[in-house]
C-alpha cells in the first residue's frame, strides 16, 4: 500500500500543473523544467530550463559552487576566480592576520596571482549530475517491511549508489533523502581542493554594522571577499596547494550586470541552502520555543560576553576569537528572533491547526486511516518523552562541546578507546596520534587558556544549575564535594594541571600517549564523565522516544503531500544544491513601517560612528562617498546602491549565493535574512520574508574604488544590458528581451558518454 500510496502522489505530480508559490521553496535545478520553469517565465526569466540546468552542456549550475560544506559562491571569471560572502570567507582571512599585518582589520587584495594566499583544509564542490534515485532506494519495500530493515535496507542502498558513482575517487558523491525519507536523490560532484583567497575589504566595510545590524534590514554592508579556485594544468581537482596548478577554467562564469534593479524584477538566488524544518510538527515547534532556543540563547549568550570582555582588553585575544565570536553570535542573534517570530506570527497554533485539518481528512476514509492514522499521535508521544531529555542534549552541544577545552578534550577519545583496549594496536595508536597533532595545532592557533577558564566555569555552573541532577556527570558530585559547589575554583584546578591546555604539553603527550596520563588530566576526565553519562543515561532514552519518529514523520508529510495535492510542495533544505526564484520587493515590517527596496551610500554615512567598532568607516571610503565618487557603478538616480531586498526563499548555507537577473546576470550577493521573517526556517511567511542582497555595484566600486584593486574587476565579464526583466502581465506570454537587451549565451559543449538528465 505504501508503493502504491507512493506512486499515485508520483502520478498526481506529474498530471497536475505547478500551482506552488514562487516566493516560497528552495527547489531541486533538476526539477525546474517541469515544475517551475513556466511560472519563472511570467515573473521575467529569459533563459531556458537547460540553460539553467543541464547534465551534458555547460550551464548556469557550472558557475555555482558549495565553499568549504558551509557557504556558497560563484564564478565571475574565465580564470577561476570565485565571489561569495566576507563572513564566508571570515575564517580564512583571519588565519592569514597577524598583529603586525592584520588584514582583517586593514583588507587585503592580490596585486598578482604570487599574492595569492593559499588555506589548507578549504574545498569547493562543483555539481556534475544529479539524478532521482526513489525508485531504487525503495524498490521493493512496503508498508510491512519493518522499520529496522528497511532502514538498513535504504542506508545500504544509499551508501552502494554513492559509492558506484564516486568513480574510484573520481567524485565526491552522495545520496540524499527528501521529504523525510519519502524521495532520494543521487548528487556527484568534483572536489576542487586549492582554493587561494585573492581579496577581501577591511572589517569595517565587509562587516559593516556588526552584531546591531545582523538580520536586519536596511543594510549597507559589503559582505563579500574573493577566492581564486586552481586546478591541475588539464583543468582537474586537485586535493590541495600545488606550485605548479593553474587557475581553473570553469564551463560557465557569471557576467556581472551594471544596470541594477527596480521593484518586480525578476530575481534567481542559486545555492546551497543549509537546513529548513518546515515539516517540523506542532509538537516539535513548541520544544524548539520553550526549551532548545532559550537554551542556546543563554549559554551563547555568556560565551560571547566573556570572548568579547577579554578581546575589548587585548587585540591578540580579540584576533584569535574573531571568527568564532562571529560564528556563534550569528545564530545567537538567529535564536532570539526565531523565538520571537514564532510567538508574533503564533506559528505553532497555525500548525496545530493545519494538523487538526489533516487528521481530519484521515479519519474520512478508512484506507487513509490505516495507512496514517498513528502518524500524529507517535509523533506527539515520542516529544513528550524526549521533552525530559532535551536540555540534556542541548547542554552537551552548547556548554561541554562550547568550552573549547573540553571539545578539544572530546577530539582524544577515539584515541582513548584505542588505549584502553584489552589489546592496544600500537600503530593504530600511533597514526591516531599523529592525526592528532594536526588539530593540536589547528586548535592552539586561536586559543586563549585565560579566556577559556572564565567559559568553563560559566558554562558548567549553568550545566549544573540548569540540567535535572538525575541527569547530570558523575564529575559534578566531585566538584560539590571537593570544591564546595565552586565551578571556579574547579575551573582553576584543571587549567592548572591539565596538559590540554598547553601546545608543548599536548605535544609531548602526542609522541607518546599513555591511558594513565590521559585518564589522569583533569579536563579529559570532565568531558569523558559528561560524555560517558550521556551515552549511558540520555541517549538511550533519547533514542527510545525517538524510535518511531522517523517513520511516523515520513508518513505525516507523505499524508500531507496526498491531501494538499494543489500545491508543489518543495524539499526542505539540507545543504543540497537547490534554486529559488521571485522578485524584487520591498516590505512593511511593521504598523506604519514601510521598507525601501533598496539602501544607498547615504546610509552609510548616517550611521558612521567613530566610537563605535560596528559603525567605524574608514577615511578612505569617507572621503569617497563625501565626494560622491561613484564612478561607473552609479545608479542611474545617481546614487550608489549598496543593497537591496527581495522575495526569493533562502537560508543558512546561501550566504554568498549569487542573485541572478532573468537573463543570468550577477546583480548581487545573497548574505542575510530579515528579522521580521526568522522564522522562515520553520515557516514560510510570502509577506514578510525578505533575502538581503549586497548590490553587485557596490560590491566592484569597493573593490575598485575603494581597494584599488581594478585589476581584478576588469577580469570579469561587465555588462550592461538595459532593464532588467519584470514580470510577464497576467495572460501574456512571456515578452522578448528588448532591443538594447541581450540574453547571456551559455556556451554549450556535450560530453561523451554523459546520460542526459533524470526524470521523475
Amino acid at each position: 500500500m505504501f508503493k502504491r500510496t507512493w506512486l499515485k502522489g508520483l502520478l498526481l505530480a506529474l498530471l497536475l500543473p505547478a500551482v506552488a508559490r514562487a516566493d516560497e521553496g528552495m527547489w531541486l535545478p533538476l526539477l525546474v523544467k517541469r515544475l517551475n520553469h513556466a511560472d519563472m517565465q511570467k515573473k521575467g526569466l529569459k533563459l531556458t530550463a537547460e540553460e539553467i540546468y543541464d547534465v551534458n552542456n555547460a550551464s548556469l549550475k557550472d558557475a555555482i559552487v558549495q565553499l568549504g560544506g558551509f557557504c556558497t559562491g560563484e564564478f565571475v571569471s574565465k580564470q577561476g576566480l570565485l565571489l561569495t560572502n566576507h563572513h564566508c570567507g571570515y575564517d580564512a582571512i583571519q588565519s592569514h592576520s597577524t598583529t603586525q599585518n592584520n588584514i582583517l582589520q586593514n583588507g587585503f587584495y592580490a596585486q598578482t596571482r604570487s599574492e595569492e594566499k593559499a588555506n589548507p583544509g578549504l574545498f569547493v564542490d562543483i555539481l556534475v549530475r544529479m539524478e532521482d534515485v526513489s525508485g531504487k532506494v525503495l524498490e521493493g519495500i512496503t508498508p510491512q517491511t519493518p522499520e529496522a530493515e528497511r532502514n538498513a535496507l535504504v542506508q545500504k542502498r544509499q551508501r552502494e549508489m554513492a559509492e558506484a558513482a564516486k568513480e574510484n575517487g573520481q567524485y565526491v558523491a552522495y545520496v540524499r533523502d527528501m521529504f523525510a525519507g519519502n524521495e532520494f536523490y543521487l548528487f556527484v560532484y568534483q572536489r576542487f581542493g586549492d582554493v587561494r583567497l585573492v581579496g577581501a575589504p577591511a572589517e569595517s566595510v565587509g562587516k559593516f554594522g556588526g552584531d546591531t545590524d545582523n538580520w536586519m534590514w536596511p543594510r549597507h554592508t559589503a559582505d563579500f571577499s574573493l577566492f581564486r579556485i586552481y586546478a591541475s594544468k588539464d583543468n582537474k581537482p586537485t586535493k590541495g596547494f600545488a606550485a605548479d596548478n593553474v587557475p581553473y577554467i570553469p564551463k560557465h562564469h557569471l557576467p556581472v550586470s551594471l544596470q541594477g534593479v527596480s521593484e518586480n524584477d525578476f530575481s534567481m538566488v542559486f545555492g546551497f541552502p543549509g537546513r529548513t524544518q518546515r515539516f517540523l510538527p506542532a509538537a516539535g515547534l513548541q520544544l524548539t520555543l520553550d526549551q532548545t532556543n532559550p537554551a542556546r540563547i543563554k549559554l551563547r549568550d555568556t560565551r560571547l560576553k566573556l570572548w568579547k570582555e577579554d578581546g575589548d582588553q587585548d587585540p591578540a585575544v580579540r584576533l584569535k576569537y574573531a571568527s568564532k565570536y562571529a560564528n556563534i553570535a550569528n545564530y545567537w542573534k538567529y535564536f532570539i528572533g526565531q523565538n520571537e517570530g514564532m510567538k508574533r506570527l503564533k506559528t505553532v497554533d497555525q500548525k496545530t491547526a493545519e494538523e487538526a485539518a489533516l487528521a481530519q481528512w484521515i479519519a474520512q476514509d478508512p484506507a487513509r486511516g490505516q495507512q496514517y492514522g498513528q502518524a500524529l499521535n507517535d509523533i506527539n508521544q515520542a516529544y513528550a518523552g524526549m521533552r525530559q531529555y532535551n536540555l540534556s542534549s542541548v547542554y552537551l552541544s552548547e556548554a561541554a562541546l562550547g568550552t573549547e577545552v573540553l571539545a578539544f578534550a572530546s577530539r582524544l577519545m577515539p584515541l582513548y578507546q584505542q588505549l584502553k583496549a584489552e589489546s592496544p594496536d600500537q600503530a593504530a595508536i600511533r597514526k591516531t596520534a599523529d592525526g592528532l597533532k594536526e588539530s593540536a595545532e589547528d586548535f592552539f592557533k586561536d586559543y586563549n587558556p585565560a579566556t577559556d577558564q572564565k567559559v568553563f566555569a560559566a558554562l558548567m555552573q549553568l550545566y549544573y544549575n540548569d540540567v535535572a541532577k538525575e541527569q547530570q556527570p558523575e564529575i559534578f558530585q566531585t566538584v560539590q564535594k571537593q570544591y564546595g559547589g565552586s565551578m571556579q575554583k574547579y575551573a582553576a584546578e584543571v587549567f592548572s594541571k591539565s596538559f590540554l591546555v598547553s601546545k608543548a604539553k599536548t605535544e609531548q603527550f602526542l609522541q607518546k600517549p599513555t591511558l594513565l596520563q590521559l585518564e589522569n588530566d583533569p579536563a579529559f576526565r570532565m568531558m569523558n564523565s559528561i560524555v560517558k553519562n550521556f551515552q549511558e543515561n540520555i541517549q538511550p532514552k533519547m533514542q527510545a522516544h525517538q524510535a518511531g519518529l522517523a517513520r511516523a514523520n515520513r508518513l505525516y508529510v507523505a499524508a500531507l503531500r496526498e491531501k494538499n495535492t494543489q500545491k508543489v510542495y518543495s524539499p526542505d533544505a539540507n545543504s543540497t544544491i537547490r534554486l529559488s526564484y521571485g522578485s524584487v520587493r520591498s516590505y512593511q515590517g511593521r504598523d506604519a513601517v514601510r521598507y525601501s527596496y533598496f539602501t544607498t551610500a547615504q546610509g552609510v554615512l548616517e550611521k558612521e560612528d567613530a566610537t563605535n567598532p560596528e559603525f567605524v568607516v574608514p577615511p578612505k571610503q569617507l572621503e569617497l562617498l563625501r565626494a560622491k565618487d561613484y564612478g561607473r557603478f552609479a545608479d542611474k538616480d545617481g546614487t550608489l546602491h549598496t543593497g537591496f531586498i527581495t522575495d526569493n526563499d533562502i537560508t543558512g548555507g546561501n550566504s554568498g549565493s549569487p542573485v541572478i537577473n532573468g537573463r543570468g546576470e550577477l546583480i548581487g550577493l545573497a548574505f542575510d535574512g530579515n528579522w521580521e521573517a526568522m522564522t522562515g526556517d520553520l515557516a514560510y511567511d510570502p509577506e514578510l520574508k525578505r533575502c538581503i542582497n549586497a548590490d553587485i555595484r557596490y560590491v566592484l566600486w569597493c573593490v575598485e574604488k575603494l581597494g584599488g584593486a581594478k585589476h581584478l574587476v576588469d577580469e570579469m565579464t561587465i555588462v550592461n544590458n538595459g532593464p532588467n526583466p519584470g514580470p510577464v502581465a497576467a495572460g501574456a506570454a512571456p515578452a522578448a528581451a528588448d532591443g538594447k537587451a541581450t540574453k547571456v549565451k551559455i556556451k554549450t559543449k556535450k560530453k561523451k558518454g554523459e546520460a542526459a538528465p533524470a526524470t521523475l
